[in-house]
């Protein structure tokens, strides 16, 4: 495989997209490998890359079915639930906690007192 071109950020010629911009097309890479890159250069770090596809060979977005719809529910459903107390925490769990927040701080129950 050869190197991929490299274009300055907004300036990447027609038929190259982001997978945003494929997916507020409509379209997924569809198995395509990376066409492309875009780099935006910063002060002091490496550049900032975003990785592009040709939109000729792009597929549509494959289409929501009823079932693929009941496992992002079971799944997002899954996120709320607190292992510990067993119960739906009504927002999802931060995965650097893994419990929701009064499990995560127990001794956090009382207001703080200002000196």
């Amino acid at each position: 495989m050869g190197a991929l071109p490299v274009f300055r950020w907004r300036l990447a010629p027609d038929g190259y997209a982001t997978r945003r911009q494929l997916r507020a097309r409509g379209l997924r890479p569809g198995g395509q490998g990376v066409a492309a890159q875009l780099e935006r250069p910063r002060r002091r770090r490496g550049p900032l890359v975003a990785y592009l596809y040709r939109v000729d060979l792009a597929k549509p977005v494959r289409p929501m079915t009823p079932a693929r719809r009941a496992a992002l529910v079971k799944a997002n459903a899954a996120r709320r639930f607190c292992p510990q107390c067993r119960r739906d925490a009504g927002y999802v769990i931060p995965g650097s906690l893994g419990t929701c927040v009064p499990c995560a701080f127990p001794d956090n129950s009382e207001p703080a007192r200002s000196s």
